[in-house]
């Protein structure tokens, strides 16, 4: 097996490891924060977005650190050091005393975070170009589709084995990426001479700003977008079932229907960004994408949404590898670990952004005005990136020919 590919194995497993890990809290935070003894609603309510919600945002500072110190050290230590370090404290989360230990414990899984952007440097540095969009579509399978459905797996683990078991798994499967990356993941990383440090230094050393800046914004919306409806799903599918029963496993499939959609389809749309050119694959997800968005405000029952949430998978699944392969092409190998970390964080913002824009937007508009907005975000990123970057690079491509 070619190291490129082997590479992409082992970190495919631990990006869907961590994608759990990060995610798998979220249906059971409620009942876990009554178990540590707080009581009254209102408090388990504000509670849990704390600490759900701080995982993201710590993580979205800290992702561009990693990824500049991955650049400097190389990317194997930075994904062995993210992956050990969340096993240890994600299984220390089965043994908070009390609530506010809890949501330290978060605070520190996003600090010790960058797996995702060390793994992605990885793989887009030591891919040889003919692959690469193929092996980043393969990749960002591993996150989607971890982050998807870790609420359905903490859920399911919680109703059977109980609270703790749900970080005790999460955490020995961190462990397990851990000890195949050490013995298993291959890494030829060459220090680049020293230069200025620093997040400023990378960003001034980035050649294609105004495009970056595109693919940082396309990253967030595209992300932002899929996780609207988290927060609103039950609700919603509770209002299509009139309350007829098995509203959590419909709501489930619901969620994760894009999760499954993005694993069958992102290799596939990566193999073809790398045929046609990831622009066009990107301007042409995103117009498909904010169409989509709109019936799913009008379904009649569970079985459409879910429907509409696979065609809506199969389709951002082009969104994601696109970037990455973009972002590949425009920046130097001695940046490209800060860079991507730049992305993970849009990317974790947009996970914290589209809760909180799908709650807000469900409680004072309706359920309804969610996919209205989230499609109407999608189509004007298209048309930005149309003129940004579709032109830009068609251009390019007439010239070189």
């Amino acid at each position: 097996m070619p190291i490129w590919k082997r590479n992409l194995f082992v970190c495919w497993f631990g990006m869907f490891v961590a994608g759990i890990g990060m995610s798998q809290i979220a249906p059971v935070l409620p009942l876990y924060i009554q178990h540590l003894g707080v009581h009254s609603m209102s408090a388990v309510a504000q509670l849990s977005g704390i600490a759900f919600g701080i995982t993201y945002i710590i993580s979205a500072v800290f992702s561009p650190i990693w990824g500049h110190v991955a650049d400097k050290v190389g990317r194997k230590p930075m994904i062995l050091r993210a992956s050990l370090g969340m096993a240890i404290i994600i299984g220390c989360m089965g043994f908070a005393p009390n609530v506010y230990v809890l949501i330290g414990l978060r605070l520190v899984q996003g600090a010790i975070t960058g797996y995702g952007t060390a793994c992605t440097a990885l793989i887009a540095t030591q891919t040889d170009k003919e692959h690469a969009g193929y092996a980043l579509g393969t990749l960002s399978t591993g996150s989607i589709a971890g982050s998807l459905l870790g609420p359905i797996i903490g859920g399911f683990i919680e109703e059977r084995l109980g609270f703790q078991p749900v970080f005790f798994i999460t955490g020995a499967l961190l462990l397990i990426a851990f000890i195949l990356t050490a013995l298993f993941v291959k890494e030829s990383f060459v220090p680049k001479e020293k230069k200025a440090t620093g997040l400023k230094a990378i960003w001034q050393g980035v050649p294609e700003k105004s495009l970056t800046i595109v693919l940082l914004v396309t990253f967030f919306i595209l992300t932002l977008g899929l996780y609207s409806i988290e927060p609103i799903v039950t609700v919603y599918v509770t209002q299509l079932t009139k309350g007829a029963g098995h509203v959590a496993l419909l709501a489930g499939l619901a969620f994760s229907a894009s999760g499954l959609a993005n694993i069958i389809a992102a290799p596939r749309l990566g193999k073809l960004s790398d045929k046609i050119g990831a622009h066009k694959v990107i301007t042409v997800a995103l117009v498909i994408a904010g169409i989509i968005y709109i019936p799913q405000a009008f379904v009649k029952n569970p079985w459409q949404l879910t429907g509409l949430r696979f065609l809506l998978g199969l389709t951002i699944a082009g969104l994601n590898p696109s970037v990455n392969t973009l972002v590949k092409k425009i920046t130097p190998d001695s940046l490209t670990g800060g860079v991507f970390g730049f992305t993970m964080s849009a990317g974790y913002l947009g996970v914290f952004g589209g809760s909180v824009l799908g709650g807000q937007v469900a409680a004072r508009l309706g359920i309804q005005y969610v996919f209205f907005i989230t499609s109407a975000l999608l189509l004007i990123n298209a048309l930005w990136v149309y003129f940004k970057v579709y032109r830009k690079l068609s251009l390019k491509e007439k010239l070189s020919v």
